[in-house]
Parts: C-alpha cells; structure tokens; sequence
C-alpha cells in the first residue's frame, strides 16, 4: 500500500477485478463498509472533501472506474463492451470482495451512479444501500431525448459516435474540452473547484487512454448497456435509495427526477434537489455531506 497525496491519511492500492484491469482505490476507517465511485470525466478524488469524515463512522472505499484515473484502461474495441455498466459494476464487487466486503453501501456520482444501479440489478444482495446522485436511469435519457435534453446534454451524442471520432477531437486540447464540462453541465465557475481536486482531475482526463476508454463508456451506454436495462426492465432496486440532484441542474430541470426513481426501487426512496448543478459534490460538499450522513444515519 502507499498514499495518495488527495487522501491525506488514507491507504492506496489496487485490485485486479479480471485478466487486464485492475482498480485504483484509497480506503481509511472503520465500521460498515461505504464504496464511492465517481463519475465523468473526473476521478476517485471527486470524494477528497467527504471522505475523511464519512470515514469516521465507516469503512471508506473510494475508486476509480475502469478507464478513469488511476485504474486500467482496456482497449474499447468498436463497441465499448469493456465499459460497459455490467463490466463496472462487478469491478466494484471484486474490489469490495478482495477488500473483505461482502455487502457495502454505495455512493456514486454521473457514471459511477449507473454503474451502481447496475450492481443493484445484478447482484442485490451485495448493497446495503445505494445513492445516486445527478442521475435519472441511462434508459430515460435515451427516451427522452428531445431538443432540450440534446442542447444540454450534447456529449451522449457527440460520445456515442464510432471510435476515434470523439477521441480526436477531445485530445486536440483535452483541457479546454472537459472544463467546458465542469462550467456547463454544473453550472459552475472553475475557481469553485478545489485546486488538488481540479489538478487530479486534469492530470488524469489528458491521458489518451482515458480519454478513449471514457468515450467508450458513452458508445457502451447507447447500445450494450440499453439492451442489457430492456432485458430486467421489470426488476426492481430493493435496497435504501437515496436521489440527490442538482437544483439548478438539467436532470433537475427537464425530469420528475424522484418520481422516475421511485419507479425504479421496491424499497424506500429518499430524494432531494442540492443546491448548484451536475457538480454539487465539488462545488457545495458540506451540503453534500450532511445529506449522506443523515441518510445512512436514519438506516
């Protein structure tokens, strides 16, 4: 194990989860065991203002995804299939499994939410309970993607397309491509992001690797990963669920975002807007905080 320099205090290491990937990881505390998976196009250290306190009452396991960050970053091949959801989620359960986890709670933001809703389908009886957060299911984006959905949420489109497309247009200046992200789905400022986090960030999103394998998750997404929800459409989550959503963002603005949860879980559903867009968790992390804390608190 060594450290991270985002995760003061925390021990860092990975797990092989199949033949070519292995997962990045930082963990610290004790008690029930917490996975936080990020989202795009940012890494592990999304959590670095959350974690440390959210490990003073449980095991905290903060990941990157497959194709982000500090994890492998397997070809894609035409289709994305190695990027998959189904592919991230049994990544999460293998790590959790190497770690000693047997059932764990799951926090994930953009990317690493679906694939928690994917572990949710697939394998129940490992979650404890699940957050999503700025999320509704990859489904309903596709259904309804009308001119407002597509003006905003460009990138499903442009991410898509066959490989090599995205990829060369991202990594003529990956910089300015993905902190246009940051400022337009979050409706944020650059200077609201913590520097360490910003920096971890940008280290990360200008390796080519990333950037191909990240694409690739969004092609996954538009074929692989729709007919896989089409073949357990009818499944239910059955753990806790917690919705958090940005207020001012466009899940929150364009989608009933708790009621199309609610229709998704057996179980009970707890949901509610945050203050800010896309990226509150960087951008009001105190907020985001106390919301996880009196979820998993009220379990």
């Amino acid at each position: 194990m060594s450290a991270d320099p985002v995760f003061p205090g925390f021990e860092a290491g990975s797990v092989q989860t199949d033949d070519v990937v292995s997962i990045s990881y930082v963990t610290a505390g004790s008690g029930p065991a917490l996975l936080l998976a990020h989202g795009y196009p940012q890494t592990k250290a999304l959590w670095a203002k959350l974690a440390p306190a959210l490990a003073q009452e449980f095991t905290v396991v903060a990941a990157d995804l497959r194709g982000y960050g500090a994890s492998s970053k397997p070809d894609p091949g035409d289709d994305g299939a190695p990027y998959a959801f189904r592919a991230m989620a049994r990544d999460m359960a293998r790590l959790m499994h190497a770690l000693g986890h047997e059932t764990f709670h799951y926090v994930g933001h953009d990317r690493g939410a679906r694939a928690g809703h994917r572990l949710a389908k697939d394998s129940p009886e490992r979650l404890l309970s699940l957050a999503v957060l700025d999320i509704v299911p990859t489904e309903a984006i596709w259904e309804q993607m009308g001119h407002q959905l597509a003006k905003s949420y460009w990138h499903w489109l442009l991410l898509s397309q066959p490989a090599a497309f995205a990829e060369a247009l991202i990594g003529a200046d990956p910089d300015f491509f993905f902190e246009h992200c940051l400022t337009s789905w979050g409706r944020a400022k650059l200077d609201q992001f913590e520097p360490a986090q910003l920096e971890a960030y940008r280290q990360a999103w200008r390796d080519p690797a990333m950037i191909a394998g990240s694409t690739a998750d969004y092609r996954a997404a538009a074929t692989l990963d729709r007919h896989d929800d089409a073949e357990d459409a009818a499944t239910r989550i059955q753990c806790p669920l917690l919705v958090l959503y940005g207020g001012t963002g466009v899940m929150g603005e364009l989608f009933d975002v708790e009621g199309v949860w609610r229709v998704e879980a057996a179980g009970p559903v707890t949901a509610k807007p945050m203050p800010g867009g896309h990226f509150f968790i960087d951008t009001h992390p105190k907020e985001t905080l106390a919301e996880l804390q009196r979820f998993h608190g009220s379990l």
